[in-house]
């Protein structure tokens, strides 16, 4: 198994990598850790607002499917966050200092890259869980192109 750097897992640049490493993975499951630390992005005066958990389970799910591409020697292309169910924190925010195990379990994932994962956040002080779905296409440029998502006055594209 092999623990690539963070920034070469996921699509994501700068401060909008708000993981830190990548702590293990297999073909089910990821690991990644986050210290929250004053003066990164969103973390205000109480710590890491529990809603940026979501961001950070989709990240997480971003670094698996990363894995497995430069695993198999192809390279990281951007998915997309298409739904929470069930996002439950137990903490308004995740303390500054606190060290983040962010984890996601693969419940369905197709060749179309359709995927279904649930995931957790634990720390010392706070604990948050939801189920994500996400899409991660082979070509991802129809779905970012703006050319390609503009429809005409009958609803069509053009």
């Amino acid at each position: 198994m092999t623990l690539w750097p963070i920034e070469t897992l996921l699509p994501h640049a700068g401060r909008m990598i708000l993981l830190d490493r990548l702590v293990s993975w297999d073909a089910e499951s990821v690991v990644c850790e986050r210290l929250v630390r004053r003066g990164d992005p969103f973390v205000d005066a109480t710590g890491l607002p529990a809603w940026a958990g979501v961001e950070l389970m989709a990240q997480a799910i971003a670094a698996w499917n990363g894995c497995g591409i430069l695993a198999a020697g192809g390279s990281v292309r951007p998915g997309f966050l298409l739904g929470t169910r069930s996002y439950r924190a137990d903490a308004d925010a995740f303390a500054h200092g606190a060290l983040l195990r962010i984890e996601a379990i693969r419940h369905f994932h197709d060749e179309d890259g359709m995927g279904a994962f649930a995931c957790r956040i634990d720390s010392d002080t706070a604990h948050a869980e939801a189920r994500l779905t996400v899409f991660s296409p082979v070509d991802p440029t129809p779905f970012l192109d703006p050319r390609h998502n503009r429809l005409d006055s009958r609803g069509t594209a053009p």
